[in-house]
């Protein structure tokens, strides 16, 4: 990694560049359409099996991640544990998330969430469930399953895709908040005919992460693993850059790479340089619609790198710094093991109060990221309010 600068005749061909392609235009289309191979060339398979960065992510076993979603939020309390409270709390909480999503989305995807008001008592107590002993699926489905049965008299299971499930603050042995994601080789939960697939049950950490955490957990019904580490510091990999991430990171807008992934960017919008050559791109922000989103630098069968714009608004707009964000997706590497990494502009920068030093990663004009290993450069040649431009290069 290195930071030369760069002759004072690539800076004026990069800010003309960048003159030229002030707005996200048919000009940047076509510098992409001519100049970078298919963006299917920089796809990558997931090998893990499971929720990973591959782009073949398994319609059966995950949800749908545009259009229309349809989900039923429902208030459990238990034995040991009743709720004396309105539900309307719990609700206002949580309900951010749906226009977070949609902003993320750019619009293309659509949580429409109907709260079913009323305690819906649940057959056993709070801490049999095994919440504080290791969650297994089969304690974690027998959670589902007793708070569809119990809510099966009040409301029509089958007019939704997924189910929120939301405990009394008075249940503590509920503590996190993880997603069931159904097992297609079991007999399952089921309910007025239809087969529920897919379910976040929240714990009390949802009081202390606040809405985004139903856009985290949402994320994995969608095929998106988890960027904090499961050994180790927990946000070593990528910082507070993407919600899958720190979920109460500064910049927590999804990677244009999941954006992607889940079909919120189009393939017209994807620079990709699958091997060996030299191409320029102007990036416009990730944080807002229309224009090239990323570009790829695919390594191996397996890997690449990303290049993207962030910049301090929309839902990135506490963002510790803003410019090229650079980094390695790995859609080999499990969820919770590192499948992304990003590449840090500035690891000598001390990072103010609220920030980590990934915080701070992003490269700007005149910064360079280079990978002997892979051949890999990128160039930051200039920025301005339409974005940043980039130079890639591969030999």
């Amino acid at each position: 990694m290195s930071t030369p600068s760069h002759s004072r005749r690539a800076a004026a061909a990069a800010a003309a560049l960048l003159s030229c392609l002030a707005a996200p235009t048919t000009a940047t289309a076509a510098e992409t359409a001519h100049s970078f191979a298919p963006a299917a060339d920089c796809a990558l398979p997931g090998r893990t099996g499971w929720t990973d960065e591959g782009h073949d992510t398994d319609r059966t076993q995950f949800q749908p991640s545009t259009g229309t979603r349809r989900v039923l939020t429902l208030f459990v309390d238990f034995p040991d544990a009743r709720a004396t409270d309105s539900t309307d709390a719990y609700a206002a909480h949580l309900a951010p998330a749906a226009d977070w999503l949609s902003t993320a989305s750019y619009g293309r995807l659509r949580l429409t969430v109907s709260p079913l008001h009323r305690w819906i008592h649940m057959p056993a107590d709070s801490d049999s469930y095994g919440f504080a002993r290791g969650l297994t699926f089969e304690s974690h489905e027998k959670y589902v399953r007793d708070a569809i049965t119990a809510a099966d008299p009040y409301t029509d299971l089958s007019r939704y895709d997924m189910v929120y499930i939301v405990p009394t603050k008075a249940a503590t042995a509920i503590s996190f908040s993880p997603t069931y994601l159904y097992d297609p080789a079991t007999p399952g939960v089921t309910a007025d005919g239809a087969r529920l697939k897919w379910a976040v049950t929240f714990g009390q950490d949802m009081w202390h992460w606040g809405p985004k955490v139903a856009a985290h957990e949402t994320g994995h019904t969608f095929g998106l693993p988890d960027l904090y580490s499961f050994t180790g510091a927990a946000h070593q990999h990528v910082g507070g850059w993407d919600v899958m991430g720190n979920i109460a990171g500064p910049a927590p807008q999804y990677l244009g790479w999941h954006s992607w992934k889940l079909g919120w960017t189009r393939d017209d919008q994807v620079a990709c340089l699958p091997g060996a050559g030299r191409r320029t791109v102007l990036l416009t922000p990730v944080e807002r619609p229309g224009g090239t989103k990323i570009a790829v630098l695919r390594t191996s069968e397996t890997t690449a790198y990303v290049a993207e714009s962030r910049r301090a608004e929309g839902n990135d707009r506490a963002a510790c710094s803003t410019g090229v964000l650079i980094y390695k997706v790995d859609s080999a590497a499990p969820t919770g093991e590192g499948p992304v990494r990003i590449m840090n502009g500035n690891p000598a920068a001390t990072p103010p109060a609220g920030c980590t030093p990934l915080d701070l990663a992003a490269y700007a004009p005149g910064q360079t990221f280079t990978d002997p290993d892979t051949g890999v450069r990128i160039d930051v040649l200039a920025a301005g309010g339409a974005g940043d431009v980039v130079r890639l290069r591969r030999s």
